[in-house]
């Protein structure tokens, strides 16, 4: 009898550790980027309230891609096990570009998303000083000079648009080239003469750049007057965003705590004064409305292919 006790003590401490409830232990966030743009600052944001709400650690870890975009980090989370410990914080290139570029954790995209909740206040800008203020005479002046276009890397979207806006207008930048961080040093030190990156990694030079459109549905709150790519070539109408995103496997009930986190975390004051303060749009869709969104920019994506494959 008593061995018969023992197994069934063993049968119900296996049970009750195979169906632990989620979180139990330390939780990572991969943000595909250096620290200190918005998604990054979110990310930790959502971080915070995961180890506040359930008393584990929860961690953003930064995993920049070197000049790669955001797909050497979007591999440690698609190797990882599907048990929602290890979460991506994953721009819109994630999981529509990744699969298509010929990597084979990301090939097929092995992702689906929890939510999405940022639309970056991204931007096309140069300096303050450059010899052209609109898109319109940067490509006029493109004719007769090199102009270099710094991104966050030839296979990102943004990148993709500002090449694509190129072709539309009529001009092609003398060359590009691929950086982690697209900031005011950037300019500042000449490696670039234009940059498509967010407001937020040039607030602290604004005041001294040239804004020449934004990569946005709409018009960012704080530059009212900058119009957007759609305004110059209205078929490129685009945005990229970010959310979060769980290896396709892992259980329901651990994505409905992620997502209620996440939501929880973007409804406080501070993200509603980070949104009035750089423009950004902050809000949550969704798996369902993320997958709408996901598929109307698949469509986009191929009037941008259109331009530049």
């Amino acid at each position: 009898m008593k061995s018969v006790a023992m197994a069934a003590c063993g049968l119900a401490i296996s049970a009750s550790a195979a169906f632990a409830e989620y979180p139990e232990k330390p939780v990572n966030f991969v943000v595909p980027w250096p620290p200190g743009d918005l998604e990054d600052l979110l990310t930790r944001m959502i971080a915070d309230k995961m180890q506040e709400k359930y008393g584990v650690p929860a961690a953003v870890i930064n995993k920049p891609g070197g000049g790669g975009g955001p797909f050497p980090g979007a591999i440690s989370v698609a190797t990882a096990p599907a048990d929602g410990y290890t979460i991506g914080s994953f721009v819109i290139d994630v999981p529509l570009v990744g699969p298509f570029i010929g990597i084979p954790p990301l090939d097929p995209n092995p992702f689906e998303p929890v939510g999405i909740f940022l639309t970056y206040p991204f931007v096309i800008a140069t300096k303050g000083d450059a010899p052209y203020k609109t898109m319109e005479e940067l490509a006029e002046y493109a004719q007769s000079n090199d102009v270099v276009l710094g991104h966050f890397g030839d296979v990102t979207s943004p990148a993709r648009h500002s090449l694509a806006m190129a072709r539309a207008m009529g001009f092609e930048w003398g060359s590009d080239t691929g950086f982690d961080a697209l900031d005011c040093n950037t300019l500042a030190s000449g490696d670039a003469d234009v940059i498509n990156t967010t407001l937020q990694l040039i607030r602290p030079c604004l005041d001294n750049l040239t804004i020449l459109a934004t990569v946005t549905n709409e018009r960012i709150s704080i530059l009212p007057d900058v119009r957007t790519a759609a305004e110059i070539v209205p078929e490129l109408d685009f945005s990229t965003w970010n959310g979060l995103f769980v290896h396709k496997d892992t259980p329901a009930d651990v994505r409905a705590v992620i997502e209620e986190v996440a939501k929880e975390a973007l409804a406080s004051d501070a993200v509603k004064q980070m949104a009035a303060e750089t423009g950004a749009l902050i809000y949550w869709l969704d798996k369902d409305a993320s997958d709408a969104q996901m598929a109307k920019d698949t469509e986009t994506f191929g009037k941008i292919s259109g331009y530049i494959d």
